[in-house]
């Protein structure tokens, strides 16, 4: 497949995934009662949070791997296998815990517990068709679970309980898994699986675990604390804008997530890194052309997608807009760092992730709301900032020529 086919049938693929999980949250609200969605929601982000770790811990280590050897193709076997078999025996401790707890919370949780090795599953094939450079398989997965969760949800009555959508949804997802599983095992016949490498010690898929706890709790959490301890308005607000860039976040997770299978085809190091420079130019171009077009919607267009949150969002964009522009550079940063030295990123998304909350608080005490969105933006500059002065540092030290040892510094003979 061509470098340009396969970047549409990626970006495609996570828009579809991403499609899917808004759809199904909408389907939800509209079946279920304000206090039952909730509830649903709950648990649909607990199912969000376990969807990153997985992500973490098995996709994205995957996706480094180059060529389609048989040692690439046992190392997408065995990360599907290994997660599959982790989602069955977390799922199984999360069922058993829950079914000890009344409520329809516990509820849906349990069968969130029952559905977790298909829906964490499905995901997984899609890093191993990436890794192998088809990624129109995975597009062809994702379409047919989209339609078969749609279908299966259309036919709920209202007030379906929580624990009811759960199993539908998470129930959906089979027929693409089955697909998927029929697709790539024809694609690795013959490579072998081994499981034991991922649980070792030095697992890159542990260092990129904790990214993803640093990067991601540490920001909703600090917004939260926020809210709770100063303004509400403030989570609302934040909220309304971010989701105002919700396609962007598309293109961003797809540039971390498969960017490296594609990039890995281009010629050389060198190659490579200004491949990954030309992305981030390009990625932060969109990102101020899309702030633009929000910027100019008419108010009763803004209204009609976030209602009364409009004005206080719409007020947000000029620093929101500079964040996702930072957050471009930053992404493609992290992902030449990832290609060069996978484990050089875990200090920077620790370093600048509370440097961000540094920012955000401050900003928050000197200019309120405003001043907390242009908090976010520094902290995300800075982040990029860093991400691409690392980028250099090791290119200049793998380009520089290795000193010859004299004869006079090797051991004398005996």
């Amino acid at each position: 497949m061509r470098a340009r086919t396969a970047v549409l049938c990626s970006v495609a693929d996570q828009g579809v995934a991403a499609l899917t999980n808004i759809l199904v949250l909408v389907a939800a609200a509209r079946l279920s009662t304000v206090a039952d969605f909730a509830r649903f929601s709950a648990v649909y982000l607990a199912f969000t949070v376990l969807l990153g770790v997985s992500g973490a811990y098995t996709g994205q280590p995957l996706v480094l791997k180059r060529g389609a050897g048989e040692e690439t193709r046992g190392a997408c076997r065995s990360a599907v296998t290994f997660t599959v078999l982790a989602a069955a025996v977390l799922g199984m401790l999360l069922a058993a815990v829950c079914a000890l707890v009344p409520g329809d919370t516990a509820r849906a949780l349990l069968m969130l517990g029952l559905v977790l090795p298909v829906v964490l599953g499905q995901d997984a094939v899609r890093y191993a068709f990436s890794t192998l450079q088809q990624p129109h398989h995975a597009l062809i997965s994702d379409l047919l679970r989209l339609v078969c969760v749609l279908a299966a949800l259309s036919v709920q009555d209202y007030g379906a309980a929580p624990a009811r959508l759960i199993a539908v949804w998470g129930l959906s997802a089979l027929p693409a898994l089955l697909l998927s599983a029929v697709l790539l095992r024809r694609a690795t016949d013959g490579a072998p699986t081994a499981l034991r490498p991922m649980l070792r010690r030095g697992h890159l898929g542990q260092r990129f675990t904790v990214e993803f706890g640093v990067g991601n709790a540490t920001s909703q959490l600090s917004v939260l604390g926020l809210g709770a301890v100063g303004n509400p308005l403030l989570v609302g607000a934040l909220r309304g804008a971010t989701t105002l860039f919700g396609p962007l976040n598309v293109l961003f997770t797809s540039a971390t997530s498969f960017g490296p299978p594609i990039l890995g085809r281009v010629g050389d190091e060198r190659r490579r890194v200004r491949a990954t420079a030309a992305l981030a130019a390009a990625l932060a171009t969109t990102a101020a052309l899309w702030a633009t077009v929000l910027a100019l919607l008419p108010d009763s267009a803004g209204r009609q997608l976030l209602g009364d949150t409009w004005p206080v969002a719409a007020a947000l964009l000029p620093a929101t807009g500079s964040q996702y522009a930072a957050m471009a550079v930053g992404t493609c940063g992290l992902l030449a760092l990832r290609m060069l030295d996978p484990r050089t990123t875990l200090p920077i998304q620790i370093v600048f992730s509370l440097t961000a909350v540094a920012f955000l608080a401050g900003g928050y005490v000197i200019g309120g709301v405003p001043g907390a969105a242009w908090g976010l933006f520094l902290g995300s500059l800075c982040k990029a900032t860093a991400t691409w002065i690392r980028v250099a540092r090791l290119r200049r030290r793998k380009a520089a020529p290795q000193e010859p040892v004299s004869a006079d510094a090797l051991p004398a003979a005996p």
